[in-house]
């Protein structure tokens, strides 16, 4: 690893909190949750849906709309929206100083974040995402992770060698697809303390 390495931080359960689920979302919006038997073939369209959105491939009233859709009209688009809207809860506390930190100490830092149009602008206005100096998410890129591709690109925009990255996600697959990249990846995880996990972790690699 060279002296200066680039730290690169996930956004939902690494620095910002967010809903894991959608009672959990309903809730955080004020929306009823209601009865719906959601088979396999339904969580495989959900997630594609929010492939496709975090790929920037739909707007947030289509996602809205075909959501609804999938889930039979149980849930309104306009309902859909405001959970979508509730899914962003707060930044973790601790992980702002963090990032001064890192900072202070000529440690450059990113993010690499699976989102969409409408929260990427909430997303930044976070103190502590707003202070990163390199800020990159899947739907201005086109690619989501784990997909090798979003990895690539990234070491491009940001001119560092994988082995130079040390990157930080709360989901197993990203963490194991950056790892495959070549670079050092650590899990959160985000039901702990994700700033002292952050702070542990770089301080095994004297980063900071």
């Amino acid at each position: 690893m060279t002296d200066r390495p680039l730290v690169c931080f996930d956004l939902g359960g690494v620095l910002v909190r967010i809903c894991r689920d959608w009672a959990e979302g309903c809730v955080a919006a004020g929306v009823p949750i209601r009865p719906f038997e959601a088979g396999p073939e339904h969580h495989a369209a959900r997630h594609e849906l929010v492939m496709r959105l975090q790929r920037g491939e739909l707007d947030g009233p289509d996602f809205h709309r075909s959501m609804s859709d999938l889930l039979d009209g149980v849930w309104t688009p306009d309902e859909i929206a405001r959970i979508d809207a509730a899914w962003l809860i707060g930044e973790y506390d601790g992980t702002a100083a963090v990032i001064h930190d890192l900072h202070a100490a000529d440690i450059e830092t990113a993010c690499l974040s699976n989102t969409s149009h409408d929260h990427w602008g909430p997303l930044r206005e976070y103190g502590n995402v707003g202070a990163l100096r390199h800020q990159h998410a899947s739907h201005l890129l086109g690619l989501v992770k784990p997909d090798e591709a979003i990895y690539r690109r990234f070491e491009v925009l940001v001119d560092r060698r994988p082995e130079e990255i040390v990157f930080f996600d709360d989901l197993p697959e990203n963490v194991e697809a950056a790892s495959r990249s070549g670079w050092d990846a650590i899990r959160i995880d985000h039901a702990g303390d994700p700033a002292a996990q952050i702070r542990a972790a770089l301080a095994d690699r004297g980063i900071g």
